[in-house]
């Protein structure tokens, strides 16, 4: 294949002709191509699919990270251990392209890495890497591990993928008339593009389209605006003409997501809360785009357990249950390997696993441990819980969290907390459980998309009423929710006890005593959820929503 002129490898439907870059710092596309952390990833991942089902004129851009995010292994005591091990991987192509950029004024050397739509079913895919022999060693390891903890080699990072992204796409004369930016880590390809155009905004703004993932203005990425003017973030701009396009208030600062709303044509938050947060949010800074919704999602061909999904169409309920036992088994044969414990397929069995971050409350259930242990040593309704997920690597508060879970379930037969929590763990994690638990603190979770995929193989959610959420549970008909409270007048530590003392009792009055005693009205709540998720929350139809209410 000739990158430098390249085309589309595949003839485009004519609905998805505009043409496309998304640019993401992560992507979960398959176990073997460890270049993703979490939920921004995973969504990507579905993304890049539903854009191949559907043909349309998009590419995905990320970078080749050489140690991903990290391997979970274990210490001694089981407690969690980060290991970096080098990725080698045979399938991707390479372009034969190579070019420099600026990173904190000096030239480094970019190489580009192709993926075949037809490996994974995806998008044509392009990757980025740095570690390159004409690099000196500092550049070489912009690449290496995924939101690297150093300030400056994030910054390099963002750089790469966004100047290195679309100083790639004018390599292959490959022209794009939207340049998608997944979250605002791609910001340098719009100081790229403003450079190309001359200064002129108007014509940057034509091309680019931001998504924001974060729901609180603090979340928000904001770093030492010196010290990105000294990477070169900003392509040579003054710092009087970048502090005018950021419009932000404080002079030390330079906010990502701001500067990115001012020089978008158009954003989108991704639930419908999620972009009524994000307009009351943002709605203070004058000259910001607008902000529409689009609510992630899922892609079903990848995720969704076809078997279960044919004995539910077929109305066998005894292949349906015979099925989701047998999801059950394969799960515990996992939970057996890594912790020694052997779980019963007959037992109601819950599920907490997402990345390990503060404010989604991995460890509320244990909050009331006199509660917990009550409901792990219930006589008539037995239970078993099982927990994943990756804290971030220097997120300590975090990882104390994870190795908590770890201490307790030493003395619990019936709890479990597993590592590697990836796309073939997570997937196991959906098929073998019957409750999908997701508790965070209200209104900080942007989207949400776990639960998506858990429905799609018949595990049930138990939730707190944010994300996607709202858009999709019916209590007690396909999930069971938390009732909102009056939140914003709660301290978090009364918000704490009330989702707490909501989740207990949604728990031992409704979920147990249906599960064990109306075991045909579980099976219809669980595939009334079925039903509900598989198209409205599928990834075609949100690949398909952004050509029309963004791109277009």
């Amino acid at each position: 294949m000739d990158f430098k002129n390249f085309q589309m490898p595949y003839s485009i439907n004519p609905q998805y002709t505009k043409k496309a870059a998304y640019f993401s710092m992560e992507f979960a596309i398959d176990q073997s191509l460890k270049i993703y952390s979490g939920g921004l990833g995973f969504l990507a991942g579905s993304h890049m699919r539903s854009a191949y089902n559907l043909k349309q004129d998009l590419v995905g851009i990320g970078i080749l990270w050489k140690f991903g995010y990290y391997d979970q292994a274990r210490n001694h005591d089981q407690t969690l251990q980060p290991t970096w091990t080098k990725k080698i991987y045979s399938y991707l192509q390479d372009t034969g392209i190579k070019f420099q950029i600026d990173i904190h004024s000096a030239p480094v050397w970019v190489k580009v890495w192709y993926l075949d739509p037809e490996v994974f079913h995806t998008a044509p895919m392009f990757f980025l890497s740095t570690d390159v022999p004409e690099n000196d060693h500092i550049s070489k390891t912009i690449c290496h591990r995924l939101y690297d903890a150093n300030e400056s080699t994030k910054l390099a990072q963002y750089i790469l993928l966004g100047k290195g992204g679309a100083k790639m796409l004018d390599m292959m004369n490959f022209s794009r008339e939207v340049y998608h930016l997944n979250e605002a880590h791609g910001l340098p390809a719009a100081f790229y593009l403003l450079r190309k155009y001359g200064g002129d905004l108007d014509q940057v703004k034509e091309k680019l389209v931001f998504t924001t993932h974060t729901p609180e203005e603090a979340g928000n990425e904001k770093h030492s605006f010196e010290m990105c003017y000294n990477m070169s973030y900003f392509s040579g701009f003054s710092k009087e003409e970048v502090k005018a396009l950021e419009g932000g208030d404080d002079p030390n600062m330079f906010n990502h997501s701001l500067c990115a709303l001012h020089m978008a044509r158009i954003a989108n938050g991704v639930s419908e809360l999620h972009g009524h947060v994000s307009r009351a949010m943002w709605g203070k800074y004058e000259g910001i785009c607008e902000i529409k919704s689009i609510t992630n999602a899922q892609e079903f061909k990848y995720w969704a357990d076809k078997p279960l999904y044919d004995a539910k169409d077929e109305n066998d309920d005894t292949l349906f249950d015979f099925r989701k036992k047998h999801l059950k088994k394969r799960l515990f044969k996992t939970v057996a390997d890594q912790c020694g414990k052997l779980f019963d397929p007959k037992v109601f069995t819950i599920v907490w696993a997402r990345r390990f971050a503060g404010y989604k409350r991995a460890d509320l259930l244990l909050a009331d441990k006199e509660r917990f242990l009550r409901l792990l040593n219930h006589p008539k309704y037995p239970v078993q819980i099982i927990w994943a997920g990756k804290p971030y690597p220097m997120d300590y508060a975090a990882i104390s969290t994870f190795n908590t879970l770890v201490e307790e379930s030493k003395y619990q037969k019936n709890m479990a907390v597993l590592t590697g929590y990836e796309l073939a763990l997570s997937k196991l994690l959906k098929q073998g459980s019957d409750l999908w638990l997701n508790n965070p603190r209200v209104p900080r979770e942007a989207s949400g998309t776990s639960g998506m995929t858990a429905a799609m193989n018949g595990s049930v959610n138990l939730s707190t009423d944010d994300g996607w959420i709202p858009e999709f549970a019916q209590h007690g008909a396909n999930a069971f929710v938390v009732p909102k409270a009056d939140y914003q007048n709660m301290s978090v530590y009364d918000q704490d006890n009330y989702d707490l003392e909501k989740l207990y009792e949604i728990l031992e009055q409704e979920i147990l005593p249906m599960y064990y005693e109306k075991p045909d009205q579980w099976r219809k709540l669980t595939q009334k959820a079925m039903d509900d998720v598989k198209v409205k929350f599928g990834s075609d139809r949100m690949a398909a929503e952004y050509y029309t209410l963004i791109y277009q």
